[in-house]
């Protein structure tokens, strides 16, 4: 089984077609296109190609169209019709306290609207831009890029956003997780190496101390020996 995406961020025709290799065992195969239980009549063939013809028009004609091939065994061919995804970032966002953190959304191909939410329990909240002007900031360079800064990070503001994509046919969207460091989290090991070594000069200086008065007192012990 082979399986192939196709984005489809419009209304437009798509030709799909099925195609054997020429060197296949699979002889004067038996072909049928479906979307789900439902029979594609293919509009063209040729000894080794199959191919169907689809009017997309809204987001119902969306969705996985197979091309089944039977003789001495079944092989089949899956392509997936769905809007364009988009990209963002698979591992947490890591920043401190104070900073500011950035997520970046990308799409080869033109969208109508970029949207950012922030998740507050299991509810998404849309960010908008002018009643958080002084938290949030939102850009697009182009049709195909969103920017969303967070300023002066706090604890609070960690968590999971999504940005979101609107085209033609419908909306793609993917996650982001924000994780906000206390400043003094990378600074502990510091500090405990910082404490011992201070633990450590102290005891030293205390013990040439002690060790000098030890000195003072044996000698000034055997300079009263010598005077009587």
């Amino acid at each position: 089984s082979v399986e192939k995406d196709v984005p489809v961020p419009s209304p437009t025709k798509v030709d799909l077609t099925c195609k054997l290799d020429e060197n296949s065992n699979l002889k004067n195969p038996e072909v049928t296109w479906k979307k789900g239980s439902e029979i594609i009549p293919h509009i063209s063939k040729t000894p080794n190609s199959w191919t169907i013809q689809l009017t997309i028009s809204d987001k119902y004609h969306l969705g996985s169209y197979t091309c089944i091939l039977k003789g001495e065994k079944e092989v089949s061919a899956v392509f997936h019709l769905q809007v364009p995804k988009i990209e963002g970032k698979e591992k947490p966002v890591i920043t401190y306290e104070g900073d500011k953190a950035v997520m970046v959304c990308k799409t080869d191909y033109n969208a109508k609207t970029w949207t950012w939410h922030m998740t507050n329990g299991t509810e998404l909240v849309p960010i908008v831009k002018i009643l958080h002007a002084d938290k949030f900031q939102i850009m697009s360079p182009s049709a195909g890029v969103s920017r969303l800064e967070i300023l002066k990070l706090t604890k609070e503001d960690g968590g999971v956003y999504w940005c979101e994509a609107e085209f033609d046919l419908g909306t793609s969207k993917t996650r982001f997780e924000l994780r906000v460091l206390s400043i003094a989290g990378p600074l502990k090991p510091f500090i405990a190496i910082v404490t011992e070594v201070v633990i450590l000069v102290t005891a030293i200086v205390l013990y040439e101390v002690y060790s000098k008065r030890k000195q003072k007192g044996r000698e000034k012990e055997f300079d009263q020996i010598e005077q009587l």
